[in-house]
């Protein structure tokens, strides 16, 4: 796949958080960044001269930029964390060095030990995180130790030695700080009762730890011990705005390849997670254009096989959105929750936002491409027996009954086409009756294309629901088209699509990009349509006011409004300056009607 220029690279980067990658004009990595918005800082590289030379150097490199998309700037950190020690690159001298972000580690021991650490040894013992500080670790263990009294020494505390008498309990337990087990004085199942409760809380489930916490406080508080009740209150206001875990890693899951895909009319997108120890390693899309409409399945299993063999994966397992077939070799797991269905998720995000540039880059490089692309999509996602090359929108605008007015607006190839607007007003209806009026707008607007041989839309979108389709219909059936265009209705709550005939409406992708032409369809008539009603009602106010005064007629309010351009200047004006205007019989009329009013 070509390589687009760097211009069009940065014109269609994400604006979320996420990690992206520098590569040079032989696919050699430069350097790995980390952004809380992938758009601004990376284009922030282009954008200025930089003081330092080197910066300057590694941008004249910089031929290929890729990304990896993520849920937060703390995931970002903790993947470049990941990425650049695993790959060195020749830039980044940050995080170089043997130095990795803290775990707590629950130890597997009969009583098992909770502590901070920087090294994960494969010996059954469990590990969270990892943290991007370690006062967070700190303030989380703090609050463990304050609620769940636990051992700190590395005694070998098994049932034989403790019976035997072997230990003393020492300086913590009459701190209050251990429970004391070295001397059987609490039970190895109460004291694993604790450690569930702790699993919890590195778990970011603290439900049950903050009912005690606050039952706590409330007791500190009734003995009138309120430095105790405090100090509570403080680790609870902690504790609730300590986020969970990061899923970008997980040392459960060890050594496996992710993959999912996104697909359109005419390609499919598969995204590929490399985990090494539970961290992302690498991330690919590949694009596959489809020959003879394959599914997803078939999609995936190509791509599977195509991007293992170009990375040579040797992963035993893979995680994937859904069941494919690979042979007895690969064991393919499909993730239904937790940690392993978040990084699938993971997966799919970053085939879509890759999928979202290659549609912004054809956009701009290929704009024919790209609509004959949206325009065979909506085709399919609307049911549609033709391509919707020509669509036309109606909304119907009123307040209160007061000036009824309706709006076209006009789509050719998926723009709008400005100079095709029309507006309305409503002559048939009397008060406020939307189904009449749009019955009325829809019959005059395709009665005049039918009498002056114009061409008609392909799709016609009325704004409402059943009511205002039913009218839409029945105008189509009194002219004899019924059937010649396709007709549907979007109801503003929800975004339904309404079919003629059909009670149950259709739902979009709310990211659909047929959604999107439809929601700006849509809007646009609203816009235009309250647009023409403001001005209506603007100008019936202003001409009411005038024409009130007895003799004074049409022709005189527009010539007084065209001269002073408002009513407020006429009542301001003089005798003098309305009777050049006007003459000086009516000028007096006005004067005198405004001087009566002061």
């Amino acid at each position: 796949m070509e390589i687009p220029d760097l211009d069009l690279q940065l014109k269609t980067l994400p604006s979320g958080p996420g990690v992206y990658q520098y590569y040079d004009k032989k696919g050699k990595l430069l350097y790995v960044g980390k952004a809380k918005n992938l758009k601004k800082r990376v284009s922030s590289y282009f954008t200025k001269r930089h003081d330092n030379a080197r910066t300057n150097l590694l941008v004249k490199k910089i031929v290929e930029i890729k990304h990896i998309v993520v849920d937060s700037e703390t995931d970002a950190l903790l993947l470049e964390n990941n990425l650049i020690k695993n790959y060195q690159p020749r830039y980044n001298v940050m995080l170089k060095d043997d130095k990795s972000y803290p775990w707590i580690c629950i130890k597997n021991e009969r009583f098992p030990r909770v502590f901070p650490t920087r090294r994960l040894i494969k010996d059954g013992s469990e590990y969270y995180g990892p943290y991007t500080s370690m006062k967070t670790v700190h303030t989380l263990l703090d609050l463990i130790k304050g609620l769940y009294p636990l051992r700190t020494c590395n005694y070998d505390l098994s049932k034989e030695k403790i019976e035997s008498g072997k230990y003393k309990v020492c300086l913590e337990y009459h701190l209050g700080n251990c429970l004391g087990p070295c001397e059987d004085l609490i039970s190895a199942e109460t004291y694993h009762d604790n450690i569930d409760a702790i699993r919890d809380i590195v778990k970011g489930n603290f439900k049950d730890s903050l009912y005690r916490f606050k039952t706590r406080m409330k007791q500190h508080a009734e003995a009138m011990e309120f430095e105790d009740a405090q100090r509570i209150k403080e680790k609870i206001e902690i504790l609730e705005g300590y986020q969970a875990k990061s899923t970008v890693v997980n040392p459960s899951i060890n050594n496996v390849d992710v993959f999912s895909i996104i697909s359109d009319e005419g390609y499919g997108y598969v995204n590929f997670l490399q985990l090494s120890h539970g961290a992302i390693i690498r991330s690919h899309t590949l694009e596959l254009k489809k020959k003879l409409d394959e599914s997803d399945q078939e999609l995936l299993e190509i791509g599977i096989i195509e991007i293992r063999q170009r990375f040579n994966s040797q992963s035993p397992e893979i995680y994937a959105p859904f069941p494919v077939d690979l042979g007895e070799k690969f064991k393919v797991t499909v993730p239904k929750l937790g940690d392993k269905k978040r990084i699938v998720e993971l997966s799919e995000r970053n085939a879509k936002y890759f999928r979202m540039e290659r549609f912004k880059q054809t956009k701009i490089v290929d704009p024919d491409r790209h609509v004959n692309r949206l325009m065979a999509q909506m085709k399919s996602d609307l049911r549609l027996s033709v391509e919707p090359r020509h669509i036309e929108c109606f909304d119907n605008s009123n307040i209160q009954g007061t000036n009824p007015v309706a709006a076209c607006v006009v789509f050719k190839d998926g723009k709008p086409s400005k100079k095709d607007y029309r507006k309305f007003n409503i002559k048939t209806v009397e008060g406020p009756n939307d189904f009449a009026s749009m019955e009325e707008v829809v019959f005059r607007r395709y009665r005049r294309l039918l009498n002056e041989d114009e061409p008609l839309p392909q799709l016609i979108i009325v704004d409402g629901g059943k009511g205002q389709l039913s009218s839409g219909v029945k105008a189509l059936d009194d002219l004899g088209l019924r059937g010649k265009i396709a007709i549907i209705g979007i109801a503003k709550r929800l975004e339904e699509l309404f079919y003629p005939g059909d009670s149950i409406p259709l739902y979009l992708d709310k990211k659909s990009e047929t959604l999107k032409v439809i929601q700006q369809l849509r809007n646009e008539a609203h816009r235009f349509g309250i647009t023409f009603h403001r001005n209506k009602r603007s100008n019936a106010a202003i001409s009411t006011e005038l024409e009130t005064i007895s003799g004074i007629g049409e022709k005189t309010v527009i010539e007084l409004l065209t001269q002073f351009r408002s009513v407020s200047k006429v009542k301001e004006a003089s005798e003098k300056a309305l009777a050049e205007v006007i003459g000086p019989a009516k000028a007096r009329i006005i004067y005198n009607h405004y001087q009566q009013i002061k």
